[in-house]
């Protein structure tokens, strides 16, 4: 849901009440789905949130990239930006544990998908309007449901799953008014 609403701010857009009433929904949402207590919030939604973010940004970016560069530098850059934070995040917050062969081809595996990964996302936001794409960002969220189960045997309890709702709601909300506003926009 913020995707849409830090967009407008990244190009100068005005946003609507009905749009910032949707991305509050949304952060709710997130909220919902991470379930800060007293104790504070979980390390690990706090990556999540610094992912979310810089995922933003980096589809944002994007649009501002010269046509002259390479996508896959676009995407090896991403990478390494990624592998660079969550070095750090697992030094921080893990004790160190040389990886075996398996493991290292697990990880090698990993990265290439992860490269692939970046850049259709990043050719994606460059051809094709914002509109179109962001409604796939949504499917994610169900293959993390799906791998969450599979993974690590979790599946996400009544409040995640209604902040999984809100968040999807509220973001193809906001992606179906841009819609309507074009198609009113050509027909005027």
């Amino acid at each position: 849901a913020e995707r849409g609403g830090i967009g407008d701010l990244h190009v100068g857009e005005r946003i609507g009440g009905r749009r910032m009433a949707l991305i509050g929904l949304g952060f709710v949402g997130a909220l919902m789905v991470a379930q800060p207590t007293m104790q504070g919030i979980s390390v690990y939604a706090l990556l999540a949130l610094g992912n979310a973010t810089f995922a933003a940004a980096r589809d944002l970016a994007g649009r501002r990239v010269a046509a002259e560069v390479p996508g896959m530098i676009v995407a090896i850059s991403a990478v390494v930006v990624v592998l660079i934070g969550a070095g750090a995040a697992h030094l921080v917050s893990e004790r160190w544990v040389m990886p075996g062969a398996h493991h290292l081809l697990l990880m090698a595996g990993a990265g290439f998908f992860l490269i692939f990964g970046h850049f259709f996302i990043f050719m994606a936001y460059r051809i094709g309007p914002t509109s179109a794409v962001a409604p796939f960002y949504y499917c994610f969220t169900v293959w993390a449901v799906i791998s969450g189960l599979l993974v690590f045997g979790q599946f996400p309890n009544a409040l995640a799953i209604c902040g999984i709702l809100l968040v999807v709601g509220s973001g193809l909300t906001i992606v179906s008014l841009d819609q309507r506003q074009r198609r009113l926009a050509v027909v005027a």
